[in-house]
């Protein structure tokens, strides 16, 4: 599993853009975006940011360093990602970023149960997470249409909304969730008793929220 130990608004930073790692935070007017709204963020380092062009394969791997950042994948994972969708039919790209999207812990994510991809991960890792009845502790596993995504029962039901454990997490997340509508792939089960998701379909590139472009990805990979 992916761990990032090290400050990662920088991250963001180097990106340029937003990519939602620290949950509640990256919401909030403490968030280093939202300081600098008006202003185009520098990349981290005492020298800021560097004049001159940036060249084609600068380009192409920094958008394959977002889509990872994003996703909290390790390079040999992208790369098994990759060869699963060059194998299948249709874009390349766009096939890529619909295997990311199906990914457990991604899925979890946006259906507001965890706060950020990391809090899902731990969420999933250390088994509180349910697929279609069963625990199931792979972050990784590739969601499939008609999979029942829930809280394990036992987390939930009897324990304390105070207690900083699972149930306490996924109502936080929960709560920081509302106004925000849900991808069209999953659906949620609102009222009292255990969250559930629901998956109706498989994802495809339109479902994805990271404004990317998978084209330079596949010319990087490619090589």
């Amino acid at each position: 599993m992916a761990r990032t130990l090290g400050p990662v608004c920088k991250r963001c930073r180097r990106e340029g853009v937003k990519l939602f790692l620290k949950g509640s935070r990256c919401e909030s007017a403490q968030c280093p975006f939202e300081k600098t709204k008006d202003k185009k963020p520098t990349p981290p380092g005492m020298h800021g940011f560097k004049r001159g062009k940036m060249t084609e394969y600068g380009e192409q791997l920094r958008e394959k360093q977002k889509v990872k950042t994003y996703y909290g994948v390790l390079e040999s994972q992208f790369r098994k990602y990759y060869q699963a969708a060059e194998r299948s039919k249709g874009n390349t790209g766009q096939v890529l970023m619909a295997f990311l999207e199906r990914r457990l812990d991604n899925v979890v994510y946006r259906l507001g149960f965890a706060s950020s991809r990391a809090q899902a991960r731990q969420l999933i890792a250390h088994g509180h997470i349910c697929v279609n009845g069963r625990r199931l502790d792979i972050p990784s596993y590739l969601i499939r249409p008609n999979d029942v995504i829930s809280l394990k029962a036992h987390n939930y039901q009897g324990a304390k909304a105070s207690r900083q454990g699972a149930k306490g997490i996924v109502e936080f997340a929960l709560e920081q969730f509302k106004g925000r509508e849900l991808p069209e792939f999953l659906a949620r089960k609102e009222g009292e008793g255990t969250p559930t998701g629901v998956v109706v379909r498989y994802p495809s590139f339109e479902d994805v929220s990271l404004q990317v472009q998978p084209q330079l990805i596949v010319e990087l990979c490619s090589k």
